[in-house]
This record gives C-alpha cells, sequence and structure tokens, in this order.
C-alpha cells in the first residue's frame, strides 16, 4: 500500500493528483456487479414487456442518479480521511441505532435470497445433480458457503479481479441478448425521450424502475472499496469519479440490454414472466425456445454471474461496514488508512458478520421466510437509500467536509433528487405493507 497511502515517511500528506487512468479502475466494477442483482434484471425485463421502450429514459436517470450517490460517497472518504460510518456517527446515535438495526434484519434475510438466487441458475443448468424434491437448497447452501470461504481468506485484490472477470461475464451475456433480439433502434431512441405509459400507476412504476437500478446498501460501501483499493486521500479524487461514471455505464448498459429483450422478446409477443428471480428461469425456457439450447444455457450463465457477484460483494462490502461500526462502537475514530491496510478484512467483526449472512439465513432455507421479519426487511431496505442520500447532503455541507470538497450546486441537486425519489418509493413501500397481518 505505500504507492497509494498518500503517506511521506515523516507521516505528512503527500496527496499528489493522479490522472485518472483506465488503469486504476477497479471499486466502480465492482459496486456496478454487485448493486446490479437478479432482482434488477427482472425488474428491467418486466418493464420492458410491460411498456416497451416507453421507460429506457427512467433506467438512464437511475444511473445517474446513483453516479451522485457513489461520488458522494467516495468523496467524503477521501476527502476527510474518516470513513462513511464515521461520519454518521458524528450526526447523533439515531444514525447509529438505524444502522445496527438494518444490518441485522437485512443481512438475515438478504442472506438467504442471495443465496436462493445464486441457486437457481445452477439448478437448471445441472438438474440431475441433486434429487428434485430437495428443490434448490443444496445449490443454495453450496453458493453460500462458497462465498463465506472465498471472502473469508482473500484480501481486497484477489476479491476485485474475481469481481471483475464475472462483470465480464455478464456484459457479454447481455449486450450479446440484446443483439440476439434484434431490437428496433428507431423504437429505443425515442424511449429515451421523458414520456410516461398511459396506465394506471404509471408514475410509480417509473419512479420504481429509477430507484430500482441498481441501488442497494452497496453505494454506500462504495467509499470503502475505494479505500480497499489503496485510494485514501484528494490525490485519488479525479480517478474515482471515473471508476464511478465507469460503474454506472456499465450498469445502465446491463439494464439497458436486459430492457431491450423485455421490449422485444416479450412486449411484442404479449409474453409475461413472474416478478421473481424465477422469472429469469421462465426467460430461458422462452430464450430456448426462440433461439436453442446454447443461447439459453448461456443466458443461465449470465444469471449465475449476476447473482453470485451480488452474493460476495454484499460478503465483502457490507462486512467492512459493519467491522467499521465495531471498531466505532468501540471508541476508534476509523479512518481510511486502516481500512487500506487490510486490517478490517482479517478482523473478527469481519468474520463475525460474514457468519451472520451465512449461517442463520440457511435455517430460512428450510423454514421459509418470518412474515413479520420480511415485513421489517421491506421497510429498512426501503428507508436505506432516503437515509444515505439525506445524511450525504448534511455531511458534504458541513464544517466535516474541507470547504474545496464541499457539495456544489449540482451535487446537492443531485442529491436532494435522489432523497425525494427515494423517500416517495419508501411511503409507497411502507403503505403496500400488510400491517394488518402484522399486529
Amino acid at each position: 500500500m505505500t504507492e497509494t497511502s498518500g503517506k511521506s515517511e515523516s507521516g505528512e500528506s503527500t496527496a499528489q493528483p493522479r490522472k485518472s487512468s483506465w488503469k486504476y479502475i477497479g471499486p466502480g466494477i465492482v459496486v456496478a456487479a454487485t448493486g446490479v442483482g437478479a432482482g434488477d434484471l427482472v425488474a428491467t425485463l418486466v418493464a420492458g414487456s410491460n411498456f416497451g421502450y416507453t421507460l429506457l429514459w427512467a433506467a438512464v436517470i437511475g444511473c445517474v442518479v446513483k453516479i451522485s450517490l457513489a461520488e458522494a460517497a467516495g468523496r467524503w472518504h477521501l476527502s476527510t480521511g474518516r470513513t462513511l460510518f464515521d461520519g454518521w456517527a458524528s450526526l447523533g446515535r439515531w444514525t447509529t441505532y438505524f444502522f445496527v438495526v438494518y444490518v441485522v434484519i437485512w443481512g438475515f434475510v438478504y442472506g438467504a435470497a442471495a443465496m436462493s438466487s445464486s441457486a437457481l441458475p445452477l439448478q437448471a443448468l445441472f438438474p440431475d445433480v441433486f434429487p428434485d424434491d430437495w428443490s434448490i437448497k443444496p445449490w443454495a447452501i453450496i453458493c453460500g458457503l462458497v462465498g463465506l470461504v472465498f471472502v473469508w481468506f482473500n484480501r481486497y485484490e484477489v476479491f476485485e479481479k474475481v469481481m471483475t472477470v464475472l462483470v465480464g461475464v455478464m456484459f457479454v451475456v447481455t449486450v450479446y441478448l440484446a443483439i440476439r433480439v434484434t431490437p428496433n433502434l428507431g423504437d429505443a431512441f425515442a424511449g429515451l425521450l421523458p414520456v410516461l405509459p398511459d396506465e394506471k400507476d404509471s408514475i410509480l412504476n417509473t419512479l420504481g424502475l429509477i430507484g430500482g437500478v441498481g441501488g442497494t446498501i452497496t453505494l454506500a460501501a462504495y467509499g470503502y472499496w475505494v479505500n480497499a483499493k489503496g485510494w485514501t486521500n484528494t490525490g485519488w479524487m479525479k480517478v474515482m469519479r471515473l471508476d464511478n461514471r465507469v460503474a454506472y455505464i456499465t450498469t445502465g448498459i446491463f439494464v439497458i440490454s436486459m430492457l431491450l429483450v423485455g421490449a422485444e422478446l416479450l412486449h411484442s409477443a404479449n409474453v409475461a414472466i413472474a416478478s421473481g428471480d424465477k422469472g429469469l428461469i421462465q426467460l430461458s425456457d422462452i430464450l430456448e425456445a426462440e433461439y436453442g439450447t446454447a443461447t439459453a444455457k448461456f443466458f443461465l450463465i449470465g444469471f449465475f454471474a449476476t447473482s453470485f457477484t451480488s452474493l460476495i460483494g454484499v460478503w465483502h462490502g457490507v462486512s467492512l461496514m459493519f467491522a467499521d461500526f465495531v471498531e466505532r462502537y468501540r471508541g476508534t475514530r476509523t479512518t481510511g488508512e486502516e481500512v487500506a491496510a487490510g486490517t478490517r478484512e482479517k478482523s473478527w467483526p469481519f468474520r463475525g458478520y460474514l457468519l451472520w449472512l451465512t449461517f442463520p439465513p440457511i435455517v430460512l432455507l428450510f423454514q421459509g421466510q418470518p412474515f413479520r421479519l420480511v415485513i421489517l426487511y421491506g421497510v429498512l431496505g426501503a428507508a436505506f437509500l432516503p437515509f444515505l442520500a439525506l445524511t450525504l447532503i448534511w455531511l458534504l455541507n458541513s464544517a466535516r467536509t474541507p470547504p474545496e470538497w464541499r457539495n456544489g450546486l449540482l451535487s446537492n441537486s443531485m442529491l436532494a433528487i435522489a432523497g425525494l425519489l427515494f423517500l416517495v418509493l419508501c411511503v409507497k413501500q411502507i403503505w403496500d405493507q400488510p400491517w394488518a397481518d402484522f399486529f
């Protein structure tokens, strides 16, 4: 880490500006791969099947919104030398309470969902390995354990390389499918015009597509991956911004490719698929009928890469955040330098949260997800992105951030739009929960 630490032997800052270069790209690829899961691809497919190319502009705006959020998180880490959780803690104890409840409940339910999502394409690719009455449980457990072992024994450098390979697989598969369905380019370009579908709840559907393009707690983890890469001071700011743009251009290509598939393959034939991860298995069957077995299997490989990158990305990134929370709780004011040193990845809080993401969720695979817990999971998940957007506005407009790196008009506008967007979606999510059954 000596090359990238930004410190001289005397300990003084040597934050020399780095030229933004493609050779440094890394954390952006990780956040793109982790943020785009099977659920995002299904949501985009469903949007394409329901509305054709009409909401293509919404997918593009979603990527722009996420660029502003991830850039703000990365800018906080680099400009202050402090981690995001350290910044949250400075805003009051309420942020700590929200975070710890969130990561405990969210991690418990997400672990089961991520393992199941990764298992679905494996079961479809290798249907005879386990008996049918076992369902996907053995594959799900294997995926969880492989993710645990991989993250437990590897540092960020290896993690990033594996994620980059899997992103390459995702990229090739999604772009291949988009070309294979022969999109109508005229209609696609028309879809870039901001037009709402003439249907019930079209505004909420549009907002949901904008908000769902690769947006999870991994946006907050981006700053930690920036530090883990060895970027710890403002000399890396230009590099980080290029890296972040690459992340969401990549995300945009994934999402637009799947929307093209939905528009051409499903919308034109008036075919509906399920809204959950099983919708991708249905798409595989449709692809096999239309283009043959090889295309269907190729898609399932991409489906697995999409799901498994989300699994190991969360296993690594959120565990880093949890380890930071524990250190802060112990009274240590954590810094980006400590994350860059790699000690967090070997700490027991990091590994303890890894175990939490893996073993308790295995119980849910056999018992089903508890009703009340799933409702709380949905509410907390919907509340996180408004929390992230609004706290970043607070932190980056205060004396906690050096004056030259505080928000300008554009950053404040984008974060405010993101905060309002996610707040509307949060209220809608809370409103739609079956609270009468909860009590």
